[in-house]
């Protein structure tokens, strides 16, 4: 299917256990040198807003640049698994996020078409933003944690790969809402320090 504004999913090359993700760690020995650092594992497996962490790091307001935003009616492989539960038609949303003039991640929606047109009404408002409006409830479960390659990313990043990838789902009154792919610059260990443990 041919797909002219949706940039291709990232690809993973080494993926935690589901099981270690669901307990919060991520898969990885503290002993191992390419094991995560703390505070990239508070970053990719807390619950927490990543627009929200990425303007605390760095000060500066986070900016959305929408990327595509289309029906997407077969998303086959390239979509994490939870995917499926989401009820059709879907919609697909890919957007940079920057803080100045830092491009510190890029992220990847799925929607059902109608729940889209309920909460993404602002395109380039932050999805945390949209959903939380009059402090609406909202739960967020990470299911997913990856390493991927992903060059058609490279340009915005201004930097090459491999990159620290996670995916979560958003639930309100127990429903999911949303699926969301996020994949992180190593620009952020300016902030955070390096991604993962370096060998002594």
């Amino acid at each position: 299917m041919t797909r002219p504004s949706l940039w291709p999913s990232p690809r993973p090359l080494w993926q935690a256990a589901p099981e270690a993700v669901a307990a919060g760690i991520s898969g990885q020995s503290e002993g191992d040198s390419g094991a995560l650092s703390g505070p990239w594992r508070l970053l990719l497996l807390g619950d927490g807003s990543p627009t929200r962490h990425l303007q605390s790091l760095t000060g500066i307001a986070v900016e959305v640049e929408v990327i595509a935003m289309e029906a997407d009616a077969d998303p086959g492989g390239e979509a994490p698994p939870e995917v499926a539960e989401l009820d059709q038609p879907l919609l697909r949303r890919q957007v940079w996020l920057r803080c100045g003039s830092h491009t510190l991640a890029w992220a990847e929606s799925w929607w059902n078409q109608t729940e889209a047109d309920q909460h993404l009404q602002e395109r380039s408002q932050p999805i945390w933003r949209s959903l939380t409006a009059n402090r609406a409830e909202l739960y967020r479960e990470v299911d997913g944690l990856a390493l991927v390659e992903a060059p058609a990313l490279e340009p915005g990043f201004g930097c090459p790969g491999p990159y620290w990838s996670r995916h979560y789902r958003f639930f309100r009154g127990g429903r999911e809402l949303t699926v969301i792919r996020e994949v992180f610059s190593p620009a952020i260990e300016q902030w955070l320090g390096p991604a993962q443990h370096i060998a002594s």
